[in-house]
């Protein structure tokens, strides 16, 4: 009992993950598999590398695909560069509406996203804007943003202040000290939102669904070949995009832990004559 006890929150964090990862694992596994019979039945009678020296020979799957990355990365582009700055001005300036604005940042993380989809769509009809890869663009940024800011917010509350005022000190303009020192240093939390907001926009099936029109993504290719069975390839690209993603945090983590090692390195002072040392009594004149 007393191993269970001081291991318990290890084995139950091991249980999640591995609760977590099981469907995984189980796509990479058919991803070696036979054709499926159908929508609900695999075969896995034996392995084959056949899907994977094949993986893009569905040309509807490529062309999804190629969207959604297409997608992917412009909206994260937008809503890194827009959520960065708001998060900047969160945390460093104070103006009218600054507590508001910190809670209305939060909402959409919290809203169901049929209700985000289905809103924005009643936007875009009753504005009479046609639907396509451009609304898909503006709905992506419109809820990364939100996570975009949340995490840089957190990097920059946590950031020394002195190091900007060093940089000021020596002479170095606002746009200077933003682009040499403050920037490097909020990177690692930059790339963290960049890379977390090109994973939702990869994934996103609700919101896409109400405003993509005639533009299919990967997520809507998959939902719509499910209906007469999924092809094998689907399951070797989404393995090929689980370790893409996993090589991806790996760089993130390691990028963090080298910003936080820079941090911590402080520079070798050493005590300048007659500070910090005693000195010794002047002659004739008598201690104490």
């Amino acid at each position: 009992m007393a191993w269970l006890r001081r291991n318990g929150l290890n084995i139950y964090a091991a249980l999640a993950i591995t609760y977590m990862l099981v469907p995984i694992a189980v796509i990479a596994v058919f991803s070696f598999g036979e054709t499926p019979r159908d929508r609900l039945t695999f075969s896995l009678d034996s392995f084959t590398l056949e899907y994977w020296q094949n993986a893009f020979a569905v040309e509807e799957l490529n062309e999804a695909l190629r969207t959604s990355i297409e997608l992917a990365a412009l909206s994260t582009v937008i809503a890194t560069a827009l959520g960065t700055l708001m998060a900047i001005a969160l945390v460093r300036h104070k103006f009218f509406g600054r507590r508001a604005s910190n809670l209305l940042i939060v909402l959409p993380m919290a809203t169901p996203e049929i209700v985000i989809g289905a809103a924005l769509l009643s936007m875009l009809i009753y504005y009479s804007v046609a639907l396509g890869f451009t609304t898909l663009v503006i709905a992506h940024v419109m809820f990364s943003i939100s996570f975009v800011v949340v995490v840089v917010r957190s990097r920059l509350i946590g950031f020394d202040r002195s190091l900007e005022e060093a940089a000021r000190d020596l002479g170095a303009s606002p746009l200077q000290t933003f682009r040499l020192v403050t920037l490097p240093l909020i990177m690692p939390g930059v790339v963290a939102a960049a890379l977390l907001a090109f994973a939702l926009s990869l994934d996103d099936f609700v919101i896409s669904n109400f405003n993509s029109g005639t533009t299919v993504t990967f997520p809507l290719y998959v939902y719509g070949v499910a209906l007469r069975g999924i092809p094998v390839q689907v399951n070797a690209v989404a393995t090929m995009i689980f370790i893409v993603t996993v090589a991806a945090i790996l760089l993130v983590i390691w990028q963090q832990r080298r910003a936080e090692r820079m941090a911590s390195v402080q520079p070798d002072s050493e005590p300048e004559p007659g500070i910090g040392v005693a000195s010794a009594p002047a002659p004739g004149v008598a201690s104490g």
